[in-house]
């Protein structure tokens, strides 16, 4: 579904991503992680289309990702929603940016399913941390994309947020998940491998490989 051969993306004369490889295969759900400033953000924008690609191949379902349209949901750390617009009204204006079209049978299903359908009417501004989380994931799942990305998706919610976040994902199927991510126990819940970042290098594990390699055994399994 996803791969990357041999990408390098500098800043000044700084190697970020150094020659870099990885393949995601089709219903992996794979962990980004590596330490700030590791470059995450960096191959993700990449992943994208958003940076220019200095050197190397990324490959997008067979297809060279500049050519590759609307075959990935992205959801970033930061989803710009519309305050004062409802829950309702910023899913239609998404669903149309997205593709084109707000199908409302899709929306109540997608709501439903983030549990946002009976707060639907409300602005926004009104919203939980966690609840505009949901709608930002709601938003993503419309565009129906084979491929999803979730840049830190429980980042600064309160635990029970993240506890209805993470069993949103656990629902997901037939989905190709590259997920960034600094909580080991999320990691562990959702995650099939774990693409570590370091050192400007890639290296893609098991889950428990990685959890015994990096000696993290002592978190509940």
């Amino acid at each position: 579904m996803i791969e990357v051969t041999g990408l390098t993306q500098s800043f000044g004369k700084k190697n970020v991503l150094d020659d870099v490889s990885l393949t995601i295969e089709q219903k992996e759900v794979c962990a980004l992680v590596g330490r700030n400033g590791a470059g995450k953000s960096t191959f993700i924008n990449s992943l994208l289309g958003l940076l220019p690609i200095k050197t190397g191949k990324i490959l997008i379902k067979g297809t060279e990702q500049r050519k590759s349209k609307n075959e990935i949901a992205y959801l970033p750390e930061k989803f710009m929603l519309y305050p004062t617009l409802t829950g309702y009204e910023n899913m239609v204006f998404f669903a149309k940016a997205a593709t084109g079209h707000a199908e409302e049978t899709k929306m109540k299903e997608i709501l439903t399913a983030v549990r946002l359908w009976d707060d639907k009417d409300i602005p926004i501004k009104g919203y939980s941390k966690g609840m505009l989380q949901r709608l930002g994931l709601a938003v993503t799942l419309y565009q129906d994309s084979d491929i999803i990305i979730l840049d830190e998706p429980t980042s600064g919610i309160d635990p029970m947020g993240r506890k209805e976040i993470l069993e949103i994902l656990k629902g997901l199927k037939n989905k190709t998940i590259l997920l960034s991510s600094h909580h080991l126990d999320e990691i562990k819940q959702l995650c099939t491998h774990v693409a570590y970042l370091d050192g400007g290098k890639i290296t893609k594990y098991p889950v428990q490989q990685f959890i015994k390699l990096k000696h993290l055994g002592g978190m509940n399994t």
